[in-house]
Order: structure tokens, then C-alpha cells, then sequence
């Protein structure tokens, strides 16, 4: 009988037939998530035979929403996010007015999903500019919450800042002149601690051997700088049995993680030039931004990257594909539904029906390596003929038995 899922205990509890929300998305969102349902559907039902499913549940978001409610994120449709824990959603146009600055940035900050997690891989097939893309192996872990996403700001020639430069000036000594804008980022403590310490519990559980935390510190040195701090804070507090800071350990770990940091401008030479370096990487919003795509681009764009939002103190998990609503190909069987794919992967991943992510994995991976690949990706690898969206999952479903 189908269930939603649960959180007892600190871990899920997940029935053999699982509600599990989706929403389709705007653009290709709709394309890319029918070629997904239809591989998940049948790897499951290739993998259990019958003795797991998942039932699906729609909410709504986005354009259609808008159409259909007048609202674009309603909300019915936080309501049973919260409540269903677990669910998987294609990418959202955002709204040109009505107050929503971005449906994703919303719907994050809503259900307090304060870690966007993005694996980045290679595998056989795709393009790279890299000589060595197989060196490519990270998780970014990136707080999902503040900085930019909380950020605030008046413009220049508003009241506001007209009001603000001088008590700025009394307060903090700042001299900024009458056409500043002015904004915050917020960076705290606690947001900043409970994002290291989900990084730090993901290297232990899946054996990651480095943790790197990113930052600007040097310049910033009360949010970015803090934060590094902080997170220094909870791997001596918390981890001390599983990881040791560089500088305490003058870089042998012996068999423990090795947790160091980088400056955010440095850490993009660094994954260039030695991505072997960088297994799990915490950051703040704004860097995580820059390198997520950074990476992605080193294995084929953000066109195979998956995505999730988690709180894990809460049980919470939304998957995501983390390209846009792409809107120039909406409809033309040209969008490529390997991030969706993915994000389906870690999903089945994170209620533990791991024989069926592996098999969605290999599936996938192996349709690239044969050759046959959307046209996003057919002008770097060289292929004669790109497939289209109908065809790819086709030929996915093809290496499902």
C-alpha cells in the first residue's frame, strides 16, 4: 500500500511503495522529467520485480502554476513537500515580477534546505577540456541559505541608502559616496557549522579521503574568513576522531580525512590544474555558484549535472536537475535528461535502493560511452548524428534488464 516516507530516529523510513511528490517544471522541464519517470519506473520494476515501486504525486510550481492557481509556487504545494520529505523537480522559470526573486531560492529557503549538493564526475563519452577528465571526482557542498541567497540591498539613489551612508559612516568609519548602492551578505555561525558538518558526515560515509574548505578570507575576514573558521571549529569539536586540519597534522592524516582550505580565486586554478586534489568541497553560496558550473564544465556541462537540497537534521531531501528551463527547445525533442536522470540516481540513493541508482548509473554511462548522446553534447564528442530526447531514453531504457 503506497506511504509516505518518514523521519525517525534521525535516519528515513521508507515503505516498499513510497509517495514521492515531482514537479515537471517550465521549458523542457516536462521532457526531461517523462524520459526520467519512464527510467526510473522501469528499472525498478526490472531490479525488484514487483516488491518496490514508486507512486508518484504532482505538485505544482512555476508557469503552470501560475496558470492554473494564479500563484506560482502555492501553497499546497510546500505543504506536501514538507510533508512527503522526499521529491525530485525540473527546472523553474523565474518570475520577471511578484515578489519572488527565484522559485528555486524560494523553495530552498521555505524548506530550509540549507546544502545544495553537486557531484561532479566524468565518465567515458562525454567532452572535456581536460587531459586527464577522469582526475574529475568531487561533491561541492554549498550553503544554500545566506550570502547571496539572503542578500540585501537598496539601490543607490533610494532613501534607504541615502539614510544608511551616514550611519554607516558614524557607526563603522565607512566613507561611501552618494551614488553607492549598498548590500549585505549574511554568513552566520550556524548556518556556516551545520553545512561543514553535513560535508564532514557525507566523507565518512561514503570514504572520501579530503574535504576542502573554500573561501575569500583574506579579504572578508568576518563572514568568508568566519566561516572557514567555523568550520575548522567543528572538525576539532566533532570530527576528531575521523579527520585532521592540515596544519595539524603538516599534511600526513595517516588514516584519518584531511580537511584544508583554499582561497576561492586560488581553488579555480586548482581544479584545472590537480582536481585529484578535491574530493569534498564546503563553501559558501556564492563560490559554490561559480564552482559547481566551473566543474561541470570539466565533464560535459551542466547538461549531466544532478543536484540536491538537503537537510539532513530534518529528514528533507529535493532533487534536482541544475540547468534552466532552456525555452528555445522546449517541445523539439532536443533536451538532453541526463542531469534529471542523475538527480533520480541520488535520489534512489538516499532512500537506500542503491541496486536500482547503480543500475540507472550504468545505464546511462553506458549509453554515452556507445555513442549516442543529444546534440548539446554531439558537437564536442564528434558524433555523426545526435539523438533525440525520445530516442536517448530509449536507448537507456534499451541497457535496462
Amino acid at each position: 500500500m503506497p506511504q509516505p516516507i518518514t523521519f525517525e530516529d534521525a535516519s528515513l523510513q521508507v515503505p516498499d511503495e513510497p509517495i514521492i511528490p515531482y514537479i515537471e517544471g517550465d521549458g523542457i522541464g516536462p521532457e526531461v522529467w517523462a524520459a526520467t519517470r519512464q527510467v526510473v519506473d522501469a528499472t525498478l520494476r526490472a531490479t525488484y520485480r514487483g516488491r518496490r515501486a514508486i507512486h508518484w504525486t504532482e505538485a505544482l510550481a512555476g508557469q503552470r502554476a501560475h496558470d492554473e492557481t494564479g500563484s506560482w509556487l502555492p501553497d499546497e504545494t510546500l505543504e506536501t513537500l514538507e510533508s512527503h520529505l522526499v521529491a525530485i523537480k525540473g527546472p523553474l522559470t523565474t518570475p520577471v515580477a511578484g515578489g519572488i526573486r527565484s522559485l528555486n531560492v524560494q523553495l530552498r529557503r521555505e524548506l530550509d534546505l540549507y546544502a545544495n549538493v553537486r557531484p561532479v564526475r566524468w565518465f567515458p563519452g562525454l567532452p572535456s577540456p581536460l587531459r586527464h577528465p577522469e582526475l574529475v571526482s568531487a561533491v561541492i557542498f554549498r550553503e544554500n541559505t545566506e550570502d547571496v541567497y539572503a542578500g540585501l540591498e537598496v539601490a543607490a539613489d533610494s532613501p534607504q541608502a541615502r539614510a544608511l551612508r551616514p550611519l554607516l559612516k558614524q557607526a563603522c568609519g565607512w566613507d561611501l559616496t552618494d551614488d553607492t548602492g549598498i548590500g549585505l551578505k549574511p554568513i552566520s555561525r550556524t548556518a556556516s557549522k551545520r553545512l561543514v558538518r553535513a560535508a564532514m558526515r557525507y566523507a565518512i560515509d561514503r570514504q572520501r579521503q579530503r574535504v576542502t574548505l573554500v573561501h575569500k578570507g583574506n579579504i572578508m575576514k568576518h563572514t568568508e574568513g568566519a566561516f572557514r573558521d567555523w568550520g575548522y571549529e567543528v572538525v576539532r569539536d566533532e570530527f576528531a576522531d575521523h579527520a585532521v586540519l592540515f596544519d595539524d597534522c603538516a599534511g600526513d592524516p595517516g588514516a584519518r580525512i584531511l580537511v584544508q582550505d583554499r582561497i576561492a580565486d586560488a581553488m579555480f586554478q586548482d581544479i584545472l590544474l590537480h582536481p585529484e586534489r578535491h574530493q569534498v568541497i564546503a563553501t559558501t553560496n556564492l563560490n559554490g555558484d561559480y564552482l559547481s558550473d566551473a566543474l561541470a564544465a570539466q565533464i560535459g556541462g551542466i547538461g549531466v549535472s544532478p543536484g540536491a537540497n538537503l537537510n539532513d537534521e530534518r529528514g528533507r531531501a529535493l532533487y534536482e536537475a541544475v540547468h534552466g528551463t532552456a525555452p528555445d527547445i522546449a517541445g523539439r525533442d532536443l533536451a538532453n535528461p541526463t542531469a534529471m536522470l542523475f538527480s533520480a540516481e541520488m535520489l534512489l540513493r538516499r532512500i537506500g535502493w542503491t541496486e536500482a541508482a547503480d543500475h540507472i548509473e550504468t545505464a546511462v554511462e553506458t549509453t554515452i560511452a556507445t555513442g549516442t548522446v543529444t546534440a548539446d553534447l554531439a558537437p564536442r564528442v564528434d558524433i555523426a548524428r545526435p539523438v533525440g530526447t525520445r530516442e536517448f531514453t530509449d536507448a537507456v531504457l534499451a541497457h535496462i534488464a
